[in-house]
This record gives structure tokens, sequence and C-alpha cells, in this order.
């Protein structure tokens, strides 16, 4: 395991390191327009079969994309600001504190600048987000594995099982971008993007804050092997890393009355907590003795693969940085409560877990690409029907 990168190939033989520019201020890196091409058709044709399965039920062609479950809430928040709660069982009261500001700010300034309907400036802004979100996959792949890994880790990350959340009004394509770039921002020693981006993403969602522990992981990783001797922007940029997800807690809290706790109790009234798992077990329990819905089942595979997905990142020895996030992201997932079933939604900006089938499919393309062709038609197949059948047969929020 390692915290950066070996150096370019130029630094090592001795010649002129020619100065690689930030990839959003350039051409498309080397190879990129075909994989972003694959992700935009992949996605796509998930768009489609949603707006066909919905025509086929009856159902209005735009339903499950830009208002169904928590898209509401986001949308509800773009337009009226925070203050909403609803009454639910027991005597809970559900807010919409739960939800993080960015995207519905983001959603609110589109309309506002566009002659767009906030339904529409949502949609608009995840798919943006997805865009980015795939090309800051395809930029980490490029520099640490080529381009054919590169290439095959953002089509896995298109046809994952429950890709279908960067098609819908969702935060989990934004949460995606900010990470895959703050992370190669850390890869690259871009510190201040890479504090900044992950201060963004931890006001996105609440799992942002996983960004930012990958880049104060890093950075003190390389303090201590650099016994101190690292730049200032290295400590400027761990130290604005948090702000993003401390500093909408701590406003959370201060309207709650507590400063401290406030969020936490907003979230456990969505029955959002840290339990260590004893909910995954107590639903797992469930699932054996009494059976369930498709849904759950493939929930189950997903997280345990996250888990197997995990052990094999660590053996390929990846950087610092995605073991980290990617260790977050699988932790909160395994070890939090809430419904079984929105996990895999939450694995989905997971990307670095990726990296070892992304790694198999680029060996296997070399020795047999018709068999390596095949897989990943079938992947890409499979996400796009069981997206279509989450969001319009499955009764089961995503």
């Amino acid at each position: 395991m390692s915290a950066l990168p070996p150096a370019p190939v130029a630094e090592r033989t001795g010649r002129a390191p020619r100065r690689v520019r930030f990839p959003l201020q350039s051409r498309l890196l080397p190879g990129a327009g075909r994989a972003l091409a694959l992700f935009a058709a992949i996605r796509l044709t998930g768009v489609v079969a949603v707006l066909l399965a919905n025509r086929l039920t009856g159902h209005p062609l735009s339903r499950g994309l830009a208002h169904k479950w928590d898209a509401r809430w986001y949308l509800h928040i773009a337009q009226h600001g925070y203050g909403t709660h609803v009454y639910v069982y027991q005597g809970a009261v559900q807010r919409d504190w739960a939800f993080f500001p960015l995207y519905p700010a983001l959603i609110r300034g589109v309309y506002t600048v566009l002659p767009v309907s906030p339904g529409s400036a949502a949609m608009l802004v995840a798919w943006s987000a997805a865009g980015v979100a795939a090309y800051g996959i395809y930029a980490i792949g490029l520099r640490l594995y080529g381009r054919a890994v590169a290439t095959a880790l953002v089509a896995v990350w298109a046809s994952l099982p429950h890709s279908v959340v960067l098609d819908i009004a969702y935060t989990e394509s934004l949460l995606t971008a900010l990470a895959a770039w703050s992370l190669y921002c850390v890869l690259t020693g871009r510190w201040l993007w890479a504090g900044a981006l992950a201060a963004l993403a931890g006001l996105s969602r609440p799992t942002g804050f996983a960004v930012a522990a990958a880049v104060g992981i890093v950075a003190v990783y390389e303090i201590i092997r650099r016994r101190g001797r690292v730049p200032w922007r290295l400590w400027a940029g761990a130290a604005i890393a948090p702000l993003g997800w401390v500093s909408f807690v701590l406003w959370v809290g201060a309207h709650r009355g507590d400063l401290l706790g406030g969020y936490f109790t907003v979230q456990r009234a969505w029955d959002s907590r840290f339990d260590f798992g004893a909910g995954s077990l107590t639903f797992l329990k469930g699932l054996m003795v009494h059976g369930g819905r498709v849904v759950f089942t493939v929930a189950l595979v997903i997280v345990v693969a996250a888990v197997l997905l995990f052990c094999m990142l660590c053996f390929e020895r990846a950087p610092l940085a995605l073991i980290v996030y990617a260790a977050v992201l699988v932790l909160i997932t395994v070890g939090g409560s809430g419904p079984f079933a929105s996990k895999p939604r939450f694995l989905v900006p997971a990307f670095p877990l990726l990296i070892p089938l992304a790694l198999a499919f680029a060996r296997s393309r070399r020795v047999r690409p018709k068999h390596a062709y095949l897989l990943g038609g079938a992947l890409a197949v499979i996400s796009v029907v069981y997206g279509a059948y989450l969001l319009t047969v499955s009764i089961t929020p995503l």
C-alpha cells in the first residue's frame, strides 16, 4: 500500500518532466472520449429503459427520475429552503435537515439562471455530475493503470446493478464527481484542490466525510513520512477538507439546540445511525428465516461482494487515499442501520472497489477479448433491466 503513486516515467528516467495540466482545464485525457461515450451509452440506455417501463406500466414517463422518494425532498429544499418536517410512525418527526445542502443549492442556481423547471434543473445537475464523475474515475484509472483499465473501470461503474441512481435526481453522482477529483488531486499532489473538493463533498451527502477522511489520513501519512517537511498547501488542504461536513452538522445542531448531537438526533428519526452492524445482522437473520423480495437478496449479495472487493483492493496495493475512501464507505454501509435495500446505493460512489474487476477485465480483454466483451455487455444489460425494475416495478424505496 502506498500513499501516492510512483512518479511519472519522465521523472524516473531523468528526462525533463512535461508539465501536466489539471485535466478539467485542458483537452480530454488520452482515450477519455471513448470511455465517456461508453458511459453515456450505457446510462442513456438506462434512462430509455425507465421511460419505456413507465409507459408499459401506465405511469407518467418522467416518474422515478426527478420526483420520486428522496428527490422530492431535494426539490422542496431547492424551492423553499429548510424547515419542513413530517410525522411518521411512533411519533417520530422526520426533518429535511437530514439532507445536505449542496445539491439543492445547485438546483436552485440552475433553474434561477436557466428557463427550466426545478425538476429539469435537478436532472441537469445530476447528469452533468455523473459525466464529471466518470471523467474523474477515468483520470484516476489512467494515472494508476493505463487506458485499458481506466476504460474498464468507467464501464463497470456505469454497469453496476444500482447505477440507475446516476440517472435520477439523487446525490450519488455529485458525491462521486467531487470524490473522484479530490482523490485525483491527492494522487497528483494538488492539496488545495483536494481539500476544497473534499469540503464540497462534505456538503453533498452524509457519507461525504469519507473524502475528507481520505485527504486527512494521507496528509498525516505524508507529514510523518517526510518528518514534517511538507509544503504549506498540504497543511491547508488537510485543514479545509472536513469544513463542509462539519459546518453543516454544527448548523443543524445549532438549530436543534444541541450543537454536537442535534444532527445525529435528526438522522435517528430517519432510522439512520451507526449501530456497528446490529441492524444488518438482524436483517440477515430475518432474510434467512422468512425470505424476502428480490431486492433484498440482491442487496445482500452486493454488500458481501463489496466487502470482498475491498479486501482485493488492499491486496492490489492501491494508493492509500483510495483505500481509506472505500473503507469508510464500506464501513458506513455495513455498520449503519436503515433500510437494507438502500445499502447498494450507498456503495455506488465507492468506485475504488471496482479496480480489481477493471484489472481482471483488462487482462481478459488481452487474452480472450470476445469473452470480455460478452461479459461486459451482459453486465450492462443487467444494470439497465434491473434499474428499470427498481424504479418502475419494485415498491421498495431505492
